[in-house]
């Protein structure tokens, strides 16, 4: 294997994912396609059209010309549109088309990884012609397919692989994204901590701190005196977090002490992907 040691964990994440998509969606029926998911106004086969073409993007394959039609109301910023194209253009095609796709797709993209050499640093092709790094580019394609496998099995109610490799990935990325909820939009005030007690398969104690001067960080030490504690399951943290739902729908499965009215406004601004 000539894949570096940094990119292992990401390469093993994307393909438990990818692989059980694969068999999720290998049985369904053409109507089991067009069932709604989680992920705002994407189907079942919306879902693994963007993971199709996400994919064959980073095999280097040109990306569709096509035009979108105008009654597309949820896509309303560019990143949303360039997003769309890959899923546009597959939304007529029939369920054996888009298995067989989905297939020669992981086939392509695991051949590809066997033969990964590149540096994780080497620059690859990114959303809107953007460059990033290859380590970012597999990262992210490991913490988006873990994040639209549970999509399509809270769809097909077919609960599972919530502690799969791809849901560390989730965690980690999830994680770096907390210092700006609680600093910037809920407004935390200086000098203060946040703590998050997350139970379940995925458990972990994290602290938000904000120094004087407004700027949060996020440590694993335990807060002697925290403003709020916010507690709750992994599966709903997740949820929360990636806006597959919202905070009124599961303030049941939430618990917070200290600070209500903080713990609230963090919760309602708590999702942290686009």
């Amino acid at each position: 294997m000539s894949l570096h040691p940094s990119l292992q964990n990401y390469a093993d994440a994307w393909t438990h994912s990818v692989e059980a998509i694969s068999e999720l969606v290998s049985p369904l029926t053409e109507g089991e396609w067009n069932q709604p998911t989680p992920c705002p106004a994407w189907s079942v086969r919306d879902i693994v059209s963007h993971v199709i073409g996400l994919d064959c993007e980073m095999l280097g394959d040109p990306r569709p010309i096509h035009t979108l039609p105008r009654d597309l109301y949820h896509v309303q910023t560019e990143g949303q549109r360039y997003m769309e194209m890959q899923v546009d253009v597959r939304r007529h095609h029939t369920a054996p088309e888009m298995t067989s796709e989905l297939e020669y797709t992981i086939i392509r993209r695991s051949r590809q990884l066997r033969n990964e050499s590149r540096d994780p640093s080497t620059k690859v092709r990114g959303p809107l012609g953007s460059e990033q790094t290859l380590e970012l580019a597999m990262r992210t394609r490991a913490f988006d397919v873990w994040v639209h496998e549970q999509d399509l099995r809270t769809a097909l109610r077919k609960p599972g692989n919530i502690e799969s490799p791809g849901a560390y990935v989730v965690r980690d990325l999830l994680l770096q994204g907390l210092p700006k909820v609680v600093a910037k939009k809920a407004g935390a005030p200086a000098n203060s901590a946040v703590v998050f007690d997350v139970s379940g398969p995925v458990e972990f104690l994290r602290t938000v701190r904000v120094d004087a001067e407004g700027r949060a960080t996020v440590d694993s030490a335990p807060s002697l005196g925290p403003l709020a504690t916010i507690a709750m399951d992994w599966d709903t943290y997740f949820r929360l977090a990636c806006g597959r739902v919202s905070y009124a729908a599961v303030k049941d499965r939430v618990k917070v002490e200290g600070d209500q009215e903080l713990g609230d406004a963090i919760l309602g601004e708590f999702a942290v992907t686009p």
